[in-house]
């Protein structure tokens, strides 16, 4: 029988429930794999154990007793840094905030543990979620970058040291390191998951994401934390959907729309014959693909979502930048020197820019089921002081529109290649159906070699 380690979160879900696995059979083997791989893989930044095993053992009891909390009952996942643990230090990757430990638990880790999850510590990022990278390490590769800022988050998952994580995306940050790392990404709609208890980067473009191995996973891990929060002034006013019965669903073959031009034309040659690849099972399959022009705004994002994002973050970080700048990091101190200095002009500019596209991405989603493109230009380049090249996430960041990427092809490096799959405002039920239709044609199944079964 395979090791607990290497099944989906919804199949250990489903064991626990039949009572053929335990919550501590599931967390004993977790810690025995960080045990094994994180002293090189380096994804960890803290690891709460006796409280896994604590909790590990109070699911237990509930589970013989034929009681279960929701989804995620006795699954271990991890948390990136940047969401406060009730008594586990929260450091964001800083020397500014060494030994910081909060009182309460961020909202997406407070609904994390009532579906029934255990927290088994917290996942290395990048400093405050930006671009000074951890010392973490692709699975794949160690000599190539994770990606980031949630850089512990893909490297765990897909080094099957925990069944799912959550992290963050202001720009690139989920999607982009699912990729490299092989996995599947999501990152719902701008506002449906709370932020309560998340600290922020730029809060108009800061979402929480989620990391899994399956489509089905996502969906479990999205059921567990969506829904509104008052305390995050950006939480949607919408009711969660059945979001695990969306990623079972076979509907038919879906209408897909893919923007050639300004991906193809930075993509390198590998991720574009990957992505054509997949597009051609996916038509041989049944799905309607059709290339479209993309919208009239696109050349116009990229810089204006650098300003919003560096604006916003040198708001975030004014007072503790003004007293304790040596604490920053070289790129994140470049950056809050740099909107520090904006003009309120440009922001305003950017604003707007943002508001015009998100229309323009809502009409093509109108007579689309999704928008495939690549997930990155290329596999995880080497060498680990860079998280890679966001460009791709970009957009749908921006926008606020969901993501959801999947891996499709291995590079002749054997690092993985990901297409990913946007969706309308909110419709993330039909975004997680299509991309298990998606995913069931594609069937990427590889695992990195670090993963010994």
């Amino acid at each position: 029988m395979a090791q607990e380690y290497s099944l989906s979160l919804t199949e250990a879900v489903r064991r626990v429930r039949e009572q053929k696995l335990s919550p501590i059979e599931l967390v004993d083997q977790s810690l025995a794999r960080i045990d094994q791989s994180d002293s090189t893989i380096r994804a960890w930044a803290a690891i709460d154990r006796a409280a896994a095993q604590r909790a590990a053992a109070e699911l237990d009891r509930e589970a013989r007793q034929r009681r279960f909390r929701g989804p995620l009952h006795g699954v271990p996942v991890g948390i990136k840094d940047i969401f406060y643990t009730a008594g586990l230090r929260t450091e964001a990757g800083s020397k500014l905030l060494a030994g910081f430990i909060p009182d309460y638990d961020a909202e997406a880790v407070a609904r994390l543990r009532r579906a029934g999850a255990i927290v088994l510590g917290k996942l290395a990022t990048a400093e405050f979620a930006f671009a000074d990278a951890p010392a973490t390490r692709n699975p794949w590769n160690q000599e190539h970058t994770p990606g980031g800022s949630s850089s512990g988050s893909g490297a765990a998952v897909a080094a099957r040291m925990c069944y799912a994580a959550i992290g963050s995306q202001t720009i690139g940050s989920t999607i982009r390191p699912a990729s490299y790392c092989g996995i599947v990404g999501m990152k719902p709609t701008f506002g449906l998951v709370s932020r309560y208890g998340m600290l922020p980067l730029a809060p108009s473009l800061d979402h929480v994401g989620i990391f899994a191995r399956s489509v089905a996973d996502a969906a479990a891990m999205l059921q567990a934390i969506a829904g509104q929060d008052p305390r995050d002034p950006a939480s949607r006013t919408v009711a969660a959907g059945d979001y695990a019965l969306s990623a079972s669903q076979a509907e038919r073959p879906p209408r897909i729309a893919v923007m050639p031009k300004p991906f193809d034309d930075r993509a390198d040659d590998e991720t574009q014959a990957a992505v054509a690849d997949a597009l051609g099972k996916l038509a041989s399959g049944g799905a309607q693909v059709e290339a479209i022009e993309e919208p009239p705004g696109f050349t116009e994002i990229e810089p204006n979502a650098q300003v919003i994002m560096c604006a916003e973050a040198s708001n975030v970080h004014r007072e503790r930048f003004a007293e304790k700048k040596d604490f920053y990091g070289p790129k994140l101190r470049e950056f809050l020197e740099r909107g520090l200095n904006m003009q309120a002009c440009e922001y305003i500019r950017a604003v707007e820019v943002q508001r015009r596209f998100r229309q323009e991405v809502d009409r093509v989603l109108a007579s689309f089921d999704a928008i495939l493109t690549p997930a990155t230009p290329s596999p995880a380049p080497a060498g680990i002081e860079s998280t890679g090249d966001p460009s791709f996430n970009l957009p749908w960041s921006l926008s606020g529109h969901p993501v959801i990427s999947l891996p499709c092809a291995l590079a002749t490096s054997g690092l993985p290649i990901s297409i990913q799959l946007t969706g309308a405002t909110l419709e993330e039920g039909r975004l997680l159906t299509v991309a298990r239709w998606c995913e069931r044609i594609v069937c990427f199944d590889a695992m990195p070699p670090t993963v010994q079964p």
